[in-house]
């Protein structure tokens, strides 16, 4: 039964007037995942570019644009690379969208696909825990940084003076998330400036020593260049695929806001950045080897501007941990557990910090990275291809307030807690991907391609086309949330 929505709520607050008491800079923000009344909302969609570009400006796409080289592919191949993965990042803008349109943000608004229990389950996973691995790879990247500019300092980097830098870096993520989305959004433009002045220096070093014309060794050639390739982007659209919540920092936005320009600044804001960074990692393998990022940059860049380029490293990589640590705590809410939204966010961040140091004292930080990211995208794909089908399906249209209602009584019930709708399509969409997968093990389709990992195309497409179908054959599966 599809029932009609009502006209969106008139609100007395305009883009232009200050923000309400509840989300203002400097102030702890009191809303979790509750709805946001229009007369609350405030800010315009520009405000979201300089969001996500400090947020891209970091560390891990250094390493990752260098590992494209590593893994066998020319510069040239490895450009395209970049250029195709970041694509994804449309799909998070179009996911940003249903944030002013509902005045919730992902955790809530997915309830709509997957029910009202179900989505507890699925956040749990496709939220919270790897909000917590991303949490806890971009800190140790932070950390690595911030252990050579204490060794340059003269202090010993010992076990212990690790452990308080961690602890310090962590403290600082900790303190913005907790403040939350209007001190975000206020911090995030003086940032955006600093990295993107910090990286103009990088570019300048590191331009000047390209070989431009840089073919590997051994060149690969057939069914290994592709799957290289294949694999290559896989791990490029890690990083976009990683922001299904997107609409977490758009959902103070007026419902009135354009939804173009929300995708726009959105999508932007992360693929700009993202693709001069990654491009920059890339352009330094080779001339230096990036098996070592850190070390091998400072080989090349002036040595007055190294500990203001570790600094940069560190702020950067702070920044995308920051609005990581603030979705993970809504996450938490959002599986329901009752806990205000800052302490949610401590506790997360306690958890982030034991992986950390894991990944710091135990494991190998380079293979780490590559492992999680690529593994990640069996699950991510089909959580981020089912989410934008049923944006387009509804064309955007939610109840914000009905999205909130979790008892059984909610549209958003469906059967027992669950839409068996999002729940198959995500269940098939990610038995596929990990069919086709290649990374920590070789699923049997991807063996039987002489080891071409599809894991991201065919997870995406098998969970959109499963979702979109079954919603089809049951327009009670779209809820309240569509107009007849």
């Amino acid at each position: 039964m599809a029932a009609t929505i009502p006209d969106p709520r008139p609100g007395t607050h305009t883009a232009h007037e200050s923000p309400p008491l509840s989300n203002r800079p400097g102030r702890v923000e009191v809303h979790g995942i509750d709805h946001i009344a229009e007369h609350e909302r405030h800010g315009r969609a520009r405000d979201l570019f300089t969001v996500w570009a400090a947020a891209n400006v970091n560390y891990l796409s250094l390493v990752v644009g260098g590992a494209l080289i590593l893994m066998g592919l020319s510069l040239w191949q490895a450009l395209a690379v970049i250029v195709v993965g970041n694509l994804f990042w449309l799909a998070v803008g179009l996911l940003a969208v249903s944030g002013p349109a509902s005045g919730t943000p992902s955790e809530v608004v997915m309830r709509a696909m997957f029910g009202i229990r179900g989505n507890r389950v699925n956040i749990a996973i496709t939220g919270w825990v790897i909000c917590i691995c991303y949490i806890a790879l971009n800190m140790a990247a932070a950390a690595l940084a911030a252990f050579s500019l204490v060794e340059k300092a003269g202090i010993e980097p010992t076990t212990g003076v690790k452990i308080a830098v961690v602890a310090v870096i962590a403290a600082l993520t900790l303190a913005i998330s907790v403040y939350g989305h209007a001190t975000i959004v206020k911090l995030y433009l003086p940032i955006t400036v600093v990295l993107t002045a910090a990286f103009a220096v990088v570019a300048f070093s590191v331009l000047g020593n390209t070989d431009f014309g840089y073919q590997p060794a051994e060149p690969l050639t057939g069914g290994a260049l592709w799957a290289t390739l294949v694999a290559g982007v896989t791990l490029i659209a890690s990083g976009p695929l990683s922001y299904t919540n997107s609409a977490d920092f758009s959902r103070y936005l007026p419902r009135t806001t354009s939804p173009r320009a929300i995708a726009g600044w959105t999508a932007l804001g992360g693929f700009l950045p993202s693709v001069v960074v990654t491009s920059l990692g890339a352009f330094a393998a080779t001339a230096v080897d990036m098996t070592d990022p850190q070390t091998a940059l400072e080989t090349i860049l002036p040595r007055w501007f190294i500990p203001f380029f570790l600094l940069a490293l560190v702020l950067g990589t702070i920044s995308i941990n920051a609005m990581t640590a603030y979705s993970s705590g809504l996450a938490l809410q959002a599986v329901g557990v009752r806990i205000r939204r800052s302490l949610s966010v401590i506790v997360d961040g306690v958890l982030a910090v034991a992986l950390t140091l894991y990944a710091l004292l135990v494991s190998n930080f380079l293979d780490t990275v590559s492992n999680v990211l690529q593994l990640t995208v069996v699950l991510l794909g089909p959580s981020m291809a089912i989410y934008a089908t049923d944006i387009l399906l509804r064309r955007n249209q939610y109840d914000g307030l009905a999205l909130t209602d979790e008892s059984p009584g909610s549209p958003f019930w469906f059967t027992a807690g669950v839409n068996r709708a999002g729940a198959l399509a995500l269940t098939l969409g990610t038995t596929a991907a990990a069919l086709c997968v290649n990374t920590l093990y070789t699923g049997p389709l991807a063996h039987a391609m002489g080891g071409m990992d599809l894991a991201l195309p065919v997870g995406v497409v098998v969970a959109s086309a499963v979702y979109a179908t079954l919603t089809r054959r049951s327009r009670a599966g779209l809820g309240t949330a569509v107009r007849a």
